[in-house]
């Protein structure tokens, strides 16, 4: 009922953003200091194979030395740097995409030659027609599949582990989303994932954010004004999934419910255009961390 009296008296839209800032929760420093090791994990991806496979590069490994890498791959160019392993104290799988600099992904995330198509069957079998996807992200993401797949069966076996979680930053993290897609369709029935991202752009369609709602345990972390969550648009059909955590100007961590939040304290409402935003938060800091520097 005072939905409606405040309806009449404000409008509609500006009642929508209201309550979605009633909504919003800070999180705690105890919820905010557990993203911390993943946070690494989406930095490490920026160190080169050479060192990830031996776990010797310096700070991002030193935070998480109960891991033991298996793998790692790309070239930092055409194929971005990745690695999967196994974190004896998170008892988790890793999967880790190396990210890209903000005015490129930009660039690459709105060029007009990349479009929301449906996903490739062989990787994605069973999935709605009605799922659409950036064609780019889909296409970076399918180079790696296969490998990464390899991996973590590999793991799962090896250490009698059901828990896959899978990490990125910017484009990494659009890999990520998409990793964690495909992955369930080829893992046992049982293993448990989940995914968390740093300045993620939007991925797919409404259809492709509902399929992630239902399916995945999501947490995409934004940065103050970084554009990069708000591309590509609204208006092009792009939706971004649930699971938004805000970090607002103050440094708080902000849980922003449902799919592209319009509160000023989430990033759709922070950044309303990319004149708006800033490249550089983009890079952080997650919590003292950046991302790109290893």
């Amino acid at each position: 009922m005072w939905h409606t009296f405040i309806a009449a008296f404000l409008g509609a839209t500006s009642v929508h953003a209201l309550v979605a800032r009633q909504s919003i929760t800070p999180l705690s420093t105890s919820q905010i200091n557990a993203f911390t090791p993943y946070s690494y994990y989406a930095n490490t991806a920026y160190c080169h194979p050479a060192d990830t496979i031996n776990w010797d590069c310096g700070v991002n490994c030193n935070a998480n030395p109960g891991f033991t890498p298996l793998v790692a791959g790309g070239d930092g160019n055409s194929v971005p740097y990745w690695y999967v392993g196994y974190d004896v104290n998170l008892k988790t799988v890793i999967v880790a995409h190396e990210g890209s600099d903000p005015v490129g992904l930009l660039a690459y995330a709105t060029n007009a030659s990349f479009t929301l198509s449906s996903l490739d069957s062989t990787y994605f079998p069973g999935l709605p027609s009605d799922i659409l996807v950036h064609s780019g992200f889909a296409s970076q993401q399918a180079v790696t599949a296969n490998d990464i797949l390899m991996a973590v069966h590999t793991i799962m076996s090896n250490y009698s582990t059901t828990r896959v979680t899978v990490v990125g930053h910017a484009l990494g993290g659009a890999i990520a989303l998409l990793d964690s897609v495909y992955l369930p369709l080829h893992l046992p029935n049982g293993t448990s994932f989940q995914t968390i991202t740093y300045g993620l752009p939007r991925v797919g369609n409404k259809a492709f954010a509902d399929y992630v709602d239902a399916q995945l345990s999501l947490a995409h972390i934004t940065d103050k004004k970084d554009f990069i969550p708000i591309v590509p648009s609204l208006g092009a059909g792009y939706v971004h999934p649930s699971g938004e955590v805000h970090i607002d100007e103050s440094g708080a961590w902000q849980q922003c419910p449902g799919q592209d939040n319009p509160s000023v304290l989430c990033a759709v409402g922070d950044v309303p255009s990319v004149l708006d935003g800033n490249a550089l938060d983009n890079l952080g800091p997650y919590h003292g961390i950046y991302m790109g520097i290893c």
